[in-house]
């Protein structure tokens, strides 16, 4: 309807509330993903124990891959380990190496039957190897092979007991394992010894092994020890097992055989672990996880799609049925809100295609019919409203012109010529903006020129008072009810000032953050006490009666019938107590209702 404005509140036990109602939308897409979070949930538990219990098969697999390959490794290593001692202890050797011979020839003989027994000895194993025996007193060396030779340099070194890895000259075929036994076992050190005998073989041996190894598997198996470079199959990713070997030097390995998980870069790598018992070297098997895993990974990455898919089709599922039901309903309701708060010119502007539609026509003819009558009723209402605006602004105290009248009547006997221009100007003034009846509403600017005659009538009658403004000019343009200021101007001076011996101050100023205004009036005047000035407060709203003033009631009441029920007038002390404070305060009708509009 024209001109109406309707607040929207929601009413004690009664309207709906569309964010306090789940909707089916929402319902819908609730059940679908409570429906599918468990399925999830239960396959992300099943993977889990795949993925588990496939990571323990490869474990042990290779375990055990690598415990028989470190078991030959040992058994190679026990057989050679035996060679010196059986060399030791066999008949001719120990009759070259105790015998004193006094016809070369018979030395000579002998010797050749004893490198004749050490090629004997190192073919008995699968692993090529070198048996040497040094005699350090004859400065001599005997050998299953044409190579070795005897140097101080060599027999001043430690003794080796036990398997010892040698760089050789730093080249991969040289390195070999040597161990070696003294005759006598308290030598210190080789050149000490009457005779020493040293197997060594060479380290392509396990290179050939790792070589077999690999081939049955998926890894690239290698043999460390921390502190080596170690030693790798023929065909490794060098720079891989470099990488692995890094990280394997900054951790303790305190175990003979286990397992950990290995980052280098973005992949992961099961790294198994076995010692040999003889040589003291790790054979370090290791696999990449997502190349294993991959199959389940797979899996799981078509399981989640699926259960994509699931989801969009369940939304799109729900979507329809809430642009199809749900919507039409929610219209439906908000018409009906929207006639519950007193829209009647509310329709409902939308077409679901479908069989809403004839109950959303049917509403909006309901809505036309209600609207036509209540405009009929509005209309009385809005003709008895402005009728009693009139009455409530045509309320002025007569006595204020009878005393400036007297006023005038006294300076005129006196000869205070100024004194009557000035009263006359103003009075004049005064009464020029009261009787314009026919404009109801004025600005914020005009109103204060009025009030600035009334006070300077004051002034002119009682010299004790002055007063002060201060009010934004972004608020002087704002429209507001006539005569609006000018009651509560008056009651400061009448019931403040008047009142009080000494010289008396109101000051007027206004205050506004762009849609909530508020102008306050102040005098120092003799105030009121706590329990008056809430009675004050509490007859502004109740209706008037013949024993209260309706200076302050008219003001409150003009503003609540202009601006809503958020206007209004509030009173407070000012200062320290002894004077008074008349604040108006108003919002733009925009900001604070919504307008039907019929």
């Amino acid at each position: 309807m024209q001109g109406q404005t309707v607040r929207l509140q929601h009413e004690r036990g009664g309207g709906f509330n569309m964010t306090a109602k789940r909707n089916t939308f929402r319902r819908m897409v609730l059940i679908i993903f409570l429906l599918l979070i468990p399925i999830a949930c239960v396959y992300m538990f099943s993977h889990q124990v795949s993925v588990n219990v496939l990571r323990d098969e490869i474990q042990v697999n290779l375990l055990n891959r690598q415990q028989f390959f470190i078991s030959q490794v040992d058994a190679a290593v026990d057989q050679l380990s035996m060679f010196p001692v059986i060399v030791g202890h066999d008949p001719f050797i120990r009759e070259y190496v105790d015998k004193k011979f006094n016809h070369v020839m018979e030395k000579l003989l002998l010797q050749s039957r004893v490198i004749e027994k050490l090629g004997y000895q190192s073919a008995s194993s699968e692993w090529t190897n070198e048996l040497n025996i040094y005699l350090a007193e004859e400065k001599q060396v005997l050998s299953s092979t044409i190579f070795a030779t005897y140097t101080d340099a060599y027999m001043k070194q430690p003794i080796k007991a036990t398997w010892t890895f040698d760089k050789g000259n730093g080249k991969p075929f040289n390195e070999s394992f040597i161990r070696q036994i003294t005759e006598p076992a308290s030598a210190a050190s080789l050149d000490q010894a009457r005779a020493v005998y040293e197997v060594r073989f060479s380290a392509e041996n396990l290179r050939s092994m790792l070589d077999h190894f690999k081939s049955g598997g998926k890894g690239d198996p290698f043999l460390y020890i921390p502190g080596m470079p170690g030693i790798f199959n023929h065909s490794v990713n060098p720079v891989l097992a470099g990488s692995l070997i890094g990280q394997l030097d900054e951790q303790t390995i305190e175990t003979e055989t286990g397992n950990r998980v290995l980052e280098l870069g973005t992949d992961k790598y099961l790294v198994n672990y076995v010692k040999s018992r003889t040589l003291g070297w790790y054979l370090v098997d290791y696999v990449p996880l997502q190349q294993t895993l991959l199959p389940i990974t797979k899996s799981r990455n078509f399981f989640y799609v699926s259960i994509g898919l699931l989801l969009v089709a369940g939304m799109v599922a729900a979507y329809l049925l809430y642009r199809h039901v749900q919507k039409p309903i929610a219209k439906l309701t908000q018409g009906v809100l929207q006639l519950k708060l007193g829209v009647y010119s509310a329709r409902i502007d939308y077409q679901p295609n479908n069989e809403f539609d004839f109950l959303i026509r049917r509403f909006n003819d309901m809505a036309r019919e209600i609207q036509e009558l209540i405009e009929k009723v509005y209309a009385e209402q809005l003709r008895s409203r402005e009728a009693t605006l009139k009455q409530l602004q045509a309320q002025i105290n007569p006595h204020f012109l009878y005393n400036c009248l007297y006023f005038i009547s006294n300076m005129a006997m006196l000869e205070d010529k100024h004194a009557v221009v000035a009263m006359a100007n103003n009075l004049g003034d005064y009464y020029r903006y009261t009787t314009r009846a026919e404009k109801q509403q004025v600005t914020v600017r005009e109103e204060l020129q009025l009030v600035t005659h009334y006070l300077t009538i004051q002034n002119l009658r009682m010299e004790r008072v002055s007063f002060e403004i201060d009010v934004p000019e972004a608020m002087m343009s704002l429209i507001i009810p006539r005569l609006l200021l000018q009651p509560l101007v008056e009651n400061a001076v009448i019931h403040g000032l008047e009142r009080k011996t000494g010289k008396g101050l109101i000051r007027i100023y206004g205050e506004t953050d762009g849609s909530g205004h508020c102008i306050t009036i102040e005098d120092n005047g003799v105030g009121v006490s706590k329990e008056r000035l809430a009675e004050l407060q509490h007859e502004l709203d109740i209706p008037m009666s013949e024993q209260m003033g309706y200076g302050m009631w008219n003001v409150h009441q003009r503003l609540r019938h202009r601006f809503g029920t958020s206007a209004g007038l509030e009173l407070s002390a000012a200062g320290d107590g002894t004077g008074f404070k008349s604040i108006v305060k108003w919002r733009e009708p925009a900001d604070v209702s919504i307008t039907d509009r019929g």
